[in-house]
């Protein structure tokens, strides 16, 4: 980590932590920081996450569209990442994920979800347009975290300042992500992700953990030392950050919780 970003650790606001017990309780304050972005701005631009840890987030988002008029029709979306040697059908394509998850279900326009193409023949030029997509900003950014503190297929080692890039997923996530897929050889082993720095470019980061097996990660990132060998302690330097975890998630943090 360099002097600056030591700095900007020292002076960045301390996350906005909510605790929560049921899975319900947990989509439901998540939703309200998604709500208060997309109801409060007259072309919202949102980062858009892919996981488990996210699901019930979604289907929240749906029941309020379908139940309390919540549009998305300004909306546009990006993708956090997309996995590489997929083909574009394939159901576990991230792209094909987020519509089944919320695109098909809400009021977005047409293409007004993005995301890396995998499929691009030069992959370094897709990377830097993606990037640039994204360099007027994002005003929300959902995250997940890895068991190992990854944040979208940003692996341990990942720089802090890193932009959108073609990356290696480590063993560890193939693994994790091995139950989304019939057999753990069908994982693919590279990715598109947006970059650390890319993602600190975001007005406001939102962090969902879920589950025992995050308990050491979240921990790591909220309250360990900034490094590269922990993606998500980046969240340290951002100034404005929400994280919603169940019991099972914060169990090893130290301080109280923050929030509702």
């Amino acid at each position: 980590m360099t002097a600056s970003e030591s700095n900007r650790c020292r002076t960045a606001a301390r996350p906005r932590l909510h605790v929560v017990a049921a899975a319900d309780e947990l989509a439901s304050v998540a939703a309200d920081v998604v709500q208060g972005c997309v109801a409060t701005s007259l072309a919202p631009r949102l980062g858009l996450a892919t996981g488990g840890s996210v699901a019930g987030l979604y289907g929240e988002l749906i029941r309020r569209h379908r139940q309390e008029a919540l549009s998305f029709a300004g909306v546009r979306a990006f993708l956090l990442d997309e996995y590489l040697g997929l083909p574009d059908s394939h159901p576990k394509a991230y792209r094909n994920v987020i519509r089944r998850l919320l695109a098909d279900h809400v009021d977005f326009v047409p293409g007004a979800v993005a995301g890396p193409d995998a499929s691009a023949s030069d992959l370094e030029a897709e990377c830097d347009r993606y990037d640039r997509l994204l360099a007027a900003g994002v005003d929300l950014q959902i995250l997940g975290i890895g068991r190992n503190g990854h944040i979208a297929f940003n692996e341990p080692g990942s720089p802090l300042d890193s932009t959108t890039r073609v990356v290696r997923i480590s063993e560890a996530t193939r693994r994790d992500n091995a139950r989304f897929f019939d057999h753990p050889d069908e994982v693919p082993r590279r990715a598109i992700t947006e970059g650390i720095g890319t993602i600190l470019r975001a007005a406001h980061l939102l962090l969902i953990a879920t589950g025992e097996s995050k308990a050491a990660a979240l921990r790591a990132a909220l309250e360990g030392p900034v490094a590269p060998q922990v993606p998500a302690s980046a969240l340290q330097l951002h100034h404005s950050v929400t994280v919603v975890a169940d019991r099972a998630a914060s169990a090893e943090l130290q301080r109280p919780a923050g929030g509702r």
